[in-house]
């Protein structure tokens, strides 16, 4: 648990954006799919479609700070166009140059407090 970083963000869909949303989201699972250090990585939308929550878990900073430069290469403006952020929670103690790059989607940091998890391979 000391190296992982995980987040949960809460997007609002923007009006007429769920097509290209769910276009660029099958588009971004796939891509991070191929990060083995990205430990979690699940979507999850409310009933109405308005809201999503993206839930990302990474085994260190490191793993983190390659996944979300690739975000902001090739995928940041279109999500953007999609959403507003509503929340952004981040869990662990990302390093200095984790939390620079998140700085600009508004992040509360919670540090690791106790607790254990479990991963199963699906």
């Amino acid at each position: 648990m000391d190296q992982h970083v995980s987040w949960i963000i809460e997007v609002a869909l923007k009006d007429g954006a769920l097509d290209a949303y769910t276009e660029l989201m099958e588009e971004m699972v796939a891509g991070t799919a191929t990060e083995p250090q990205t430990l979690a990585y699940e979507w999850y939308i409310s009933d109405d479609k308005r809201t999503v929550h993206i839930f990302e878990k990474y085994a260190t900073s490191e793993s983190m700070v390659s996944h979300v430069s690739g975000f902001l290469e090739k995928w940041a403006a279109r999500f953007m166009a999609c959403v507003d952020v509503t929340r952004f929670v981040v869990y662990g103690d990302p390093s200095p140059e984790a939390r620079a790059l998140l700085e600009g989607f508004g992040p509360v940091y919670l540090a690791p407090w106790g607790g254990f998890s479990r991963f199963v391979e699906s």
